[in-house]
């Protein structure tokens, strides 16, 4: 089943577990919220609205809110370094569709619990093994170095010797 909805001016079809950016919501970082504006209902008999289907809706758990991508504006006059520039940034909500509702239904599956990761205890790894002591590594750069013979560095050809003047016989 999937839905068509309207939100901040903009139509976005959507499944269930559809992760989407929108235009910013109000609702807090792991609540469910219920977005109203149904324009379609598909499935094996679509329901199209006029211009919303009665009594359907959609509920998505709010993710995060953060800002979109700078988007940068010129004004550009035929002036020597006459230009002028401006930015914004949006602010987006980011949604996970967890379901689709007919019927002035309630939204009946509630927000993922996150996963908390699991902190290892002190003298062990992430693996749960105790750390492996590692031996000082030798210095080979040092040797390589020094056993490296130079190459002509000291065999350097006689400086030229200047062209002489040349005479003007007449």
């Amino acid at each position: 089943m999937f839905a068509v909805i309207k939100t901040g001016g903009r139509q976005y079809r959507v499944v269930p577990d559809d992760v989407l950016e929108i235009g910013k919501i109000a609702g807090d970082v792991g609540t469910i919220v219920q977005l109203g504006e149904v324009l379609v209902l598909g499935g094996d008999t679509p329901v199209l609205g006029t211009p919303m289907v009665a009594g359907a809706s959609v509920a998505a758990e709010v993710l995060d809110h953060k800002r979109g991508p700078k988007v940068i504006a010129f004004k550009k006059r035929r002036r020597k370094n006459s230009r002028r520039k401006r930015g914004y940034r949006d602010e987006l909500t980011v949604l996970r569709i967890t379901e689709i509702l007919a019927d002035n239904a309630k939204p009946t599956i509630g927000p993922r619990p996150k996963k908390e990761k699991v902190a290892p205890a002190a003298g062990e790894d992430a693996d749960g093994e105790a750390p492996k002591k590692k031996a000082a590594a030798k210095k080979p750069a040092a040797k390589a170095a020094a056993a490296k013979p130079r190459a002509k560095a000291e065999t350097k050809k006689p400086a030229a010797k200047k062209a002489a003047a040349k005479s003007d016989k007449k």
